[in-house]
C-alpha cells in the first residue's frame, strides 16, 4: 500500500475541486437524520465531514437521536457545532456514576489488547449491559421501582427509564433561543402522538422549539416515557417514520434541493444463523423500511411531476382551465432533488443491542465511519451535478453505484 493509499484509508480522499460552488447550485441543502440510539455517532461523523468541507445545511430534519444531533447543530453557532457535538457524545457515552469507574477500567484494559472483532464485540456487549442496568450519564436512568409494580398511568408506570437527565443535558448543549432565530437552520423534529398514533412535525419556522420537543422525538416506548406537549403526549417519531425525508422535500414553493440522508440501519444484511442474528435483522429491516419507502415515494412523485409538465406541454397552446391550473400548480414546476444517502454499515462484531451500546470505543468507531463515508462521497463530482430536469431526481450512495432515478 502506498503512503497516499494509507492516508486515504485513514482520512478519506480529498473533496471534489470547487465543491462549495457545486453545492451552491442548490438553494436548499437539507440534512436528514434518522433514529438509531448509540449509532447516532455515525451522523456526527457525517456532519464532521460536511463541516470541514464548508457545507452547512439550511434545513435539518431529525427523528429520535437524529433530533438530538439536529438540535445541537441548529442550536449552536457554526464555529461551535463540532465542539458541542463531541462534548455531548463524550458526556452521554459514560454510564451513570455507579459504573463509571468500571467503564474506565475496561477501556484501559482494552487499550492494552490487540484489537480484533472479538475484543470489540466484548466491549460493545459490556457497554450495552451497563446501559440496561445503570443507564447513561446525562441521558436516562432506571426508575427505582419496576413499572409492572405500578398501574397509575404515570411515567414511572409506563416506562423502564427516567429521561429527566436529558432535559438538563439538552439545555446545557443547545441554545434553543438561537434555533428560533431566522439566521439559524430550519429545524424539523418528528414525533408520534401516543393517543392517536398520528405523526407530527415540530417546525422551528412555525413554533418555538424547546427541549421537550427533542425529548418527545426520542421517547421510544417501553424504555422511555411519553413527553407531554400542549396537553398531548408524544412518543418516538420512529414508531411511524424513522426518516423525515418526505417532509423536507415536500415544501411549496419548492426549490432545487441537495438532501443528505443519513441512515443508521441498513436493509441489507446476512442471513441469520441464530436468534441474536434474527433480532438484529428484525431491527435493521423495521427501521430501514420506511427509508426505502420514503425515498421511493419521492422518486415516484418527481416522475409524476415531470410527466404532468410534459403532458400539459403537448396540449393545444399548452393551456389549462384556470381552476385546473390552480389545482395542479403545486405539481407543475421543474425543481429537482438530489438525494445523497449515507448508510451506516454494520460491523461484524455488532449485535442486536448495537443501538444502546453507548460506550466511548463504539462511539468513536461510528463517528470515524461516518467521517470516512462522507469524505468518500465528497470525492465524487458526479454526485453533485444537478439532476436532469426531465427526470427530476437523482439518488446516490457511495456504497452502491450511483443511481439516477
Amino acid at each position: 500500500m502506498t503512503a497516499q493509499q494509507q492516508h486515504d484509508t485513514q482520512t478519506g480522499p480529498a473533496p471534489v475541486k470547487d465543491l462549495p460552488k457545486l453545492v451552491a447550485q442548490y438553494p436548499t441543502v437539507a440534512l436528514v437524520l434518522q433514529g438509531g440510539g448509540a449509532l447516532g455517532a455515525y451522523q456526527c461523523g457525517v456532519y464532521d465531514g460536511l463541516h470541514a468541507a464548508g457545507i452547512q445545511p439550511n434545513v435539518i430534519a431529525g427523528i429520535s437521536i437524529g433530533a438530538i444531533n439536529a438540535a445541537i447543530i441548529a442550536g449552536n453557532p457554526v464555529k461551535q457545532r463540532m465542539a458541542r457535538l463531541r462534548e455531548f457524545w463524550e458526556y452521554i457515552c459514560e454510564p451513570n456514576a455507579t459504573l463509571s469507574w468500571a467503564a474506565a477500567s475496561v477501556r484501559a484494559l482494552i487499550a492494552g489488547l490487540p484489537r480484533d472483532a472479538r475484543v470489540d464485540a466484548w466491549a460493545s456487549a459490556l457497554s450495552a449491559g451497563a446501559a440496561l442496568w445503570q443507564g447513561q450519564r446525562g441521558f436516562f436512568r432506571p426508575w427505582p421501582i419496576p413499572p409492572w409494580m405500578l398501574g397509575n398511568g404515570s411515567a414511572q408506570a409506563t416506562s423502564f427509564y427516567d429521561t429527566a437527565p436529558l432535559r438538563d443535558t439538552l439545555l446545557r448543549f443547545v441554545d434553543f433561543d438561537l434555533i428560533g432565530n431566522r439566521s439559524a437552520p430550519r429545524l424539523l423534529i418528528g414525533a408520534t402522538e401516543a393517543e392517536t398514533g398520528n405523526f407530527r412535525y415540530f417546525d422551528s419556522r412555525e413554533q418555538a422549539i424547546g427541549p421537550e420537543h427533542v425529548m418527545a422525538s426520542g421517547a421510544l416506548p417501553p424504555a422511555f416515557p411519553a413527553v407531554e406537549i400542549e396537553g398531548r403526549r408524544y412518543w418516538d417519531g420512529g414508531l411511524v417514520s424513522n426518516t423525515p425525508l418526505e417532509r423536507g422535500l415536500g415544501e411549496w414553493p419548492r426549490k432545487d434541493t441537495l438532501a443528505w440522508q443519513v441512515d443508521l440501519w441498513s436493509a441489507r444484511g446476512p442471513q441469520p444463523h441464530n436468534m441474536m442474528d434474527v433480532l438484529e435483522r428484525v431491527k435493521d429491516i423495521q427501521y430501514s423500511s420506511r427509508t426505502r419507502h420514503g425515498t421511493d415515494t419521492v422518486v415516484r412523485t418527481q416522475k409524476l411531476r415531470t410527466a404532468l409538465i410534459d403532458l400539459i406541454g403537448r396540449l393545444p397552446d399548452a393551456r389549462l382551465p384556470p381552476e385546473l391550473k390552480h389545482t395542479l400548480a403545486p405539481w407543475l414546476d421543474d425543481r429537482v432533488f438530489n438525494v445523497i444517502q449515507l448508510i451506516h454499515q454494520v460491523k461484524p462484531y455488532e449485535e442486536q443491542y448495537k443501538d444502546y451500546a453507548f460506550g466511548l470505543i463504539a462511539m468513536h468507531e461510528h463517528w470515524q465511519a461516518g467521517l470516512l463515508d462522507t469524505r468518500q462521497t465528497l470525492s465524487r463530482p458526479e454526485f453533485f451535478a444537478l439532476p436532469n430536469r426531465d427526470i427530476g431526481i437523482a439518488v446516490h450512495d457511495v456504497h452502491r453505484s450511483a443511481s439516477p432515478r
